[in-house]
């Protein structure tokens, strides 16, 4: 989601500039272990611009795949987000004294790193299913672990110790 400096100053200089767009977030899955799935967010806000500064408010809805905190089964985890970003132009503006205001580079300001940074803060710690059945739903295994239970447990003999298991059954003959 960019915006060109033009294009704001253009729109933003006597009401506020309206945008309303469905971005791709899905690279957030990636980026974050519990994140599984996401899908594309509507980002709906307005800019105002006063001086060299512009003011963007806005709110990001959509719904990402969560696991459950005891069982690990995917749980829908609809949100909304509220935001306010404020950029500037003004070359005079230090990043590492005020960090609540964005430098604007070149003549282009992207608007995506903010709506992904702002989604990453609101993963929630955990979540929990309300299905009562999760035993069918909860992955049974995954890259190098799998569930065992006392029903499904085989005794495996190790091959080594396979000609041990012969003298045994000769002392429990001669019981």
């Amino acid at each position: 989601m960019k915006f060109t400096i033009a294009q704001l100053k253009k729109n933003a200089f006597n009401k506020p500039f309206e945008f309303s767009r469905e971005v791709d977030v899905s690279v957030l899955a990636t980026m974050n272990t519990d994140i599984r799935d996401i899908t594309p967010v509507h980002v709906q806000g307005s800019c105002t611009m006063q001086g060299d500064q512009f003011f963007f408010t806005f709110t990001i809805t959509g719904k990402m795949i969560l696991p459950c905190a005891r069982t690990l089964v995917d749980v829908p985890y609809p949100f909304t987000i509220k935001a306010e970003e404020i950029f500037t132009t003004s070359p005079y503006i230090n990043e590492e004294d005020d960090n609540e205001i964005h430098s604007i580079h070149g003549e282009v300001l992207d608007l995506m790193p903010y709506i992904k940074e702002n989604i990453l803060l609101e993963v929630p710690f955990r979540v929990f299913s309300d299905e009562v059945d999760f035993e069918k739903d909860a992955p049974r295994a995954g890259n190098g672990w799998e569930v065992l239970s006392e029903k499904t447990e085989e005794v495996k003999i190790d091959p080594r110790f396979q000609k041990l298991e012969s003298l045994f059954k000769d002392t429990e003959k001669e019981k």
